[in-house]
């Protein structure tokens, strides 16, 4: 499959997709990105913006606003928040591509998701982050070895469609990791956000800078983190990356210390702006509120409540 041949849908213009289509457009994949109102209105008329060494770029793409069935593509990458999901792969349901890869969260299972696409599901997770500022996008890069996209079969087996995808994040120059199981990776990464971003939001409101350096506020980071680790391992979910299996292990004096300096980052500074915070916040709700249905039908109870 030569790059030109590929067509790629990105369901989704925000931070992910539009990373996506910047990376794919720019090796050459003939690249459409969804987009809704004013996403849609400003893709049109001033192409795909995006930052870079500090200057505004932009570069053009194909927006589109209605899909129709029979537009079918090699791959459909489905870029929205968790609590968005199902709404989308419901838009999705009916178009004749074979293959949906779903770049988001997930704390329950695949089973509502095969439920709407059926075997044309293919879970993945991506290895950026970033905003989306007056249209803009200011991309963060994380360390390559937490950066790369993960994306694998739900039965683990390496299928052909696996290897087309590995071979397409290959000619785009983005890593990759091929994993045996998704649903563990997926799980044990949505309990690392629930016990990180939950703080964002208090008392239904943003937490102020102040609070947010607290020791207190790392130390409820320590405790929710290492709870779930351990509610997910009693449910037999591999923890994985592994590394996180160290948390547990480490004093909680240490992470608080890890945590504290955490929260003074810029990213989290970022991450306390309203727009992002609050779509975080409906995002982490849904996480966990699907974390908890998932830890109750294999009879595990956290050490947590739902806050």
């Amino acid at each position: 499959m030569s790059a030109k041949q590929d067509r790629i849908l990105i369901f989704g213009a925000g931070v992910i997709g539009s990373m996506y289509a910047i990376k794919l457009l720019e090796a050459g994949f003939d690249v459409s990105l969804f987009a809704h109102s004013n996403r849609y209105k400003s893709l049109r008329e001033n192409g795909l913006q995006y930052t870079e060494k500090g200057t505004v770029k932009s570069i053009q793409v194909n927006v589109i606003d209605t899909l129709e069935n029979d537009d079918v593509y090699d791959f459909i990458f489905v870029t929205v928040r968790y609590d968005r999901s199902e709404a989308a792969l419901l838009a999705l349901k009916n178009n004749q591509s074979k293959n949906i890869v779903t770049m988001t969260s997930n704390s329950f299972g695949f089973s509502s998701w095969l439920d709407i696409v059926g075997d044309r599901l293919l879970p993945a997770f991506p290895g950026f982050g970033g905003q989306i500022k007056d249209g803009v996008l200011h991309a963060r890069f994380l360390p390559k070895f937490i950066a790369a996209t993960a994306f694998g079969e739900i039965n683990g087996v390496l299928t052909e469609r696996i290897e087309n995808l590995a071979k397409l994040f290959k000619t785009a120059k983005l890593p990759y990791v091929i994993k045996k199981d998704m649903q563990a990776y997926l799980i044990t990464h949505s309990v690392s956000d629930i016990a990180m971003l939950s703080f964002l939001h208090s008392e239904n409101k943003i937490i102020d800078k102040k609070t947010a350096r607290t020791r207190k506020t790392a130390r409820k980071i320590t405790f929710t983190l290492k709870a779930y680790l351990r509610a997910i391992q009693k449910a037999d979910v591999s923890i994985d990356p592994p590394m996180l299996k160290m948390v547990l292990k480490f004093p909680n004096l240490f992470l608080d210390l890890f945590f504290m300096t955490w929260l003074r980052t810029k990213m989290v500074r970022d991450m306390m702006l309203p727009d992002y915070a609050k779509n975080a916040n409906n995002e982490i709700v849904q996480l966990r509120n699907d974390l908890m249905k998932f830890l109750s039908q294999h009879d595990i109870k956290s050490e947590i409540h739902v806050q």
